[in-house]
């Protein structure tokens, strides 16, 4: 490790306040939506992956990975939105041991209703505090961060 050169004083501080966005963030968009549609963060992104799949339709295994989540996490999270009505799990019809979940046409209206509430949050608490001129360089370095973390 002796290798790596140190981080410079500019350097050091993007680092710091990337590790403060990447803790702070989501708990400031999971408190915004919680308190404005009884809807977590969490929950809100299975919705958003489930509405946008093809046929609107997941294996849990594809849909814990869409959302960075454990197995055992994922299932926690849709069943709750099952018991809420706003999620439906089956059998994968071609492969009855893996289990495939959908959006209600509720969970659909609760998305619907919740989308303007995140992307608020979204304006308020990231996109309003970054300088419009600015953000293509942005986008293509954070991008570029992105495809290197797979």
């Amino acid at each position: 490790m002796s290798d790596v050169d140190p981080l410079n004083v500019d350097e050091e501080r993007f680092w710091r306040a990337l590790m403060r966005v990447i803790i702070a963030l989501p708990r400031s968009l999971d408190e915004d939506l919680l308190r404005s549609t009884g809807l977590s963060l969490t929950e809100y992104i299975v919705l958003v992956k489930l509405s946008e799949a093809e046929n609107q339709e997941l294996r849990m295994t594809d849909l814990a990975a869409a959302c960075a989540l454990s197995a055992s996490r994922i299932t926690r999270i849709v069943e709750t939105l099952q018991a809420r009505g706003q999620v439906v799990k089956r059998r994968h019809e071609a492969d009855g041991r893996g289990l495939v979940a959908s959006p209600t046409p509720d969970g659909l209206k609760r998305l619907q209703g919740a989308y303007p509430v995140h992307l608020a949050s979204a304006r308020k608490r990231v996109v309003d505090q970054l300088d419009g001129q600015s953000l293509p360089s942005l986008v293509g370095q954070r991008e570029a961060v992105a495809k290197k973390l797979g």
